[in-house]
């Protein structure tokens, strides 16, 4: 591989968002070549500790910075690609897992050929756990990514290597995506902004209409609150075979970064649905919030939504298995030869077993358990705007936490769930959400605060986001790496 010369004179370009960045490239200020060239060297320089790009793909995204990049609102600025769902063409996909290490697909998802036409060139693919089914990222096939705020800790998962690439200045922004939390959970763990759409916003195609049921969504980590709003302008919208859309935005969500959001009824609550106690620092993180909204104007109620939280997470696990349980039937079924037990990580083979036993009864029983859940919390959300949370019961954890006892490896799923009790509400109700960094803790680790938006009122948090960005600069706090 070439190594990369130190560049001299663009040293305050790593904290630099992607909207500013573009407008340095677009006012001829610095050249495409020379941003890409300077990312490939800072990338060259961090990864090595951090582990945060696992496929390097910098041959490509030099060849389009020479050729011709698509005239967008981004236009030669360098992003980074999580390394499972989104497909890129001729680019390995590999889901962390040595199953798919020759999964070379030759076209882009819709959501990728979006982000290419937005004018970003794609540097990398970023680290993941094994398929994307564990809060950390500590991948067998491609080792632990590290948190930039200590090298010990957990990036969180499963977007860590995005994550840690925008808070260490690798990159502005990075793809992520979120079925239980695995854009909110790590953007906590690493102090930055992590925004979850409504579901459907952005497209899955052209494979699959949804995944787990519409569990999933895809979006990115970020810097700055208007590099989220606008790039899902760039990226959002109803793709061609869509099985349901979710409601037009009545203007782009640009225009909302910076507009009053007025006076809000936000209800919060300290306490997961499920009996898992949260850390004397999380819950500071959210007293923390709640003054700063009064600060602001807001009505702030303690008031959490009514929903059984252990039926949540017993219908949200059988669906995660039984997804699982039919990714690697799949995998299994294309190269005409079943999976073995040590092709996979011992947590992955667990789930999978225990979702091959899953009947059509318990997952549709499953099915209308989470959509039970989701109308009972809809009702919230006829007195409040927003719902204010804890985004994690705990600090980030040390690298190792999740590693699974060798005599029963699927008790890690308690460990997971003793973690990240909140987040999956929002993935099954489909409504927006957030994390938003504004507290540190005394070790100084991040610890992100959890906002949970009407469905389809994406609007309403980014307008909110901004206000507390501006209210509380994180953007300035930079991990010493």
């Amino acid at each position: 591989m070439k190594r990369w010369k130190i560049m001299t004179g663009f040293e305050g370009l790593a904290y630099i968002d992607a909207m500013g960045q573009a407008d340095l490239v677009r006012r001829k200020e610095i050249k495409p070549i020379e941003l890409i060239e300077y990312t490939i060297e800072r990338i060259e320089q961090l990864n090595q500790t951090l582990n945060a790009v696992v496929v390097p793909m910098y041959d490509q995204a030099l060849t389009m910075t020479s050729a011709h990049i698509p005239d967008g609102p981004f236009s030669g600025v360098p992003y980074l690609l999580k390394d499972l769902i989104a497909l890129c063409a001729g680019v390995p996909t590999t889901a962390a897992s040595y199953l798919l290490k020759d999964h070379t697909p030759n076209y882009d998802s819709e959501l990728v050929r979006r982000i290419k036409q937005a004018g970003l060139v794609i540097i990398g693919k970023t680290n993941t756990p094994e398929f994307g089914i564990l809060p950390t990222t500590e991948p067998r096939m491609f080792g632990p990514c590290r948190n930039p705020w200590d090298l010990n800790r957990s990036p969180g998962g499963s977007s860590g290597g995005s994550a840690v690439a925008v808070a260490a200045g690798m990159v502005p922004m990075a793809h992520g995506n979120d079925a239980g939390g695995s854009i909110r959970i790590p953007a906590s763990c690493c102090g930055v902004f992590g925004f979850k759409p409504t579901r459907a916003r952005n497209p899955l195609g052209p494979d699959v209409g949804d995944i787990m049921a519409g569990l999933v969504v895809e979006h990115a980590i970020t810097r700055s609150v208007r590099d989220s709003a606008a790039l899902l302008d760039a990226t959002s919208g109803p793709d061609i075979g869509d099985p349901y859309s979710c409601p037009l935005p009545s203007r782009p969500f640009l225009d909302e970064v910076g507009t009053d959001p007025g006076r809000l009824r936000i209800g919060y609550t300290m306490r997961a649905a499920i009996d898992v106690p949260v850390d004397v620092e999380n819950s500071k993180a959210v007293e923390d919030a709640v003054a700063l909204c009064v600060d602001l104007g807001h009505d702030v109620l303690e008031a959490p939504p009514q929903y059984d939280g252990e039926l949540l997470a017993e219908a949200w696990t059988v669906l995660y298995q039984s997804w699982l349980a039919a990714t690697l039937d799949d995998i299994a079924r294309l190269r005409s030869k079943p999976i073995m037990p040590e092709e996979v990580e011992p947590f992955s083979w667990s789930m999978y077993e225990a979702g091959q036993i899953i009947s059509a009864s318990k997952y549709l029983r499953a099915l209308d358990a989470l959509q039970t859940i989701a109308r009972e919390a809809a009702h919230f959300f006829a007195e409040f705007d927003v719902w204010l949370t804890p985004v994690l019961a705990k600090l980030p954890p040390k690298l190792g936490t999740f590693d699974p006892p060798p005599d029963n490896p699927i008790e890690v799923h308690l460990i997971a769930r003793a973690f990240t009790p909140i987040c999956p509400i929002s993935n099954v109700t489909g409504q927006p959400s957030m994390s938003v960094p504004l507290y540190w803790s005394a070790e100084d680790l991040p610890v992100g605060v959890h906002f949970v938006g009407k469905y389809g009122d994406e609007a309403t948090l980014f307008r909110l986001a901004a206000q507390l960005e501006r209210a509380r600069p994180w953007a300035r706090r930079q991990p010493m790496v």
